[in-house]
């Protein structure tokens, strides 16, 4: 077999989920003495543990201005929204793309956009299913503000859902980062939110099905450039 089939069926697991892992197979163990029927259902629910936590590599574009998608999901809402109070950001409506992450997307995260972190900001909450629009403002959430060397601020929030218990961020303030580097995951299931700045024009459009590190979610416009409407065309 070669190289290139073998790195694409052994994906790599994040260090963070073998305590999961683990767990899920002794109990499976445990199961399997009592019915081969539980063992086989602790099985399957083993391998979901390790496919959940599976860290695919991506190839991102690395066009100056391009604004990546920081999740695997499916495109849940495109429109004006206000950010998030605690990035101390100017309190007026950006640009908000949704993307929501089912309990069987790649939950790694990654950053959209070259910069540096201004500020972090957890604030704890609701676990609403991560699918409806007030799981923005009532859910748990991690919210990282990040500025480019062009001077624009754009914020990305990890938001817990409805199984989601832990948001994890590996961020610090001060720190550089670079598009489609890994930044955090959420376990299990729940929705990442990306607040463009001016002169930004989103490329998403809702139903879109978005690969994190990978998909252009939004670009920024060129001196003196209009934003033009972008509709979607299921086909």
């Amino acid at each position: 077999m070669s190289k290139g089939v073998f790195a694409a069926v052994l994906v790599p697991i994040r260090r963070e989920g073998w305590p999961f892992i683990a767990v899920f197979a002794v109990v499976t163990l445990g199961l399997g003495t009592l019915s081969s029927t539980l063992g086989w259902l602790g099985a399957t629910a083993t391998l979901w543990c390790v496919y959940f936590f599976r860290d695919p590599s991506r190839v991102t574009p690395t066009e100056r201005g391009l604004i990546i998608a920081p999740a695997d999901g499916r495109i849940l809402s495109v429109g004006p929204a206000l950010p998030p109070p605690e990035l101390d950001m100017e309190p007026v409506s950006r640009t908000r793309i949704s993307i929501f992450m089912n309990v069987f997307d790649v939950h790694v995260n990654r950053i959209p956009i070259d910069g540096a972190i201004v500020k972090l900001a957890y604030r704890p909450g609701r676990f609403l299913n991560a699918s409806l629009d007030k799981a923005s403002e009532f859910n748990e959430r991690q919210a990282v503000r990040i500025a480019t060397s062009d001077g624009a601020n754009i914020a990305v929030v990890q938001i817990a859902g409805l199984v989601a218990r832990r948001i994890l961020c590996w961020l610090d303030p001060g720190q550089a980062v670079a598009v489609g580097e890994r930044f955090g995951m959420i376990r299990f299931g729940s929705r990442v939110d990306v607040y463009l700045d001016d002169g930004m024009v989103p490329l998403a459009v809702v139903g879109q099905r978005a690969v994190g590190g990978e998909t252009v979610i939004a670009r920024t416009l060129a001196p003196g450039e209009n934003a033009a409407p972008r509709l979607g065309v299921e086909r």
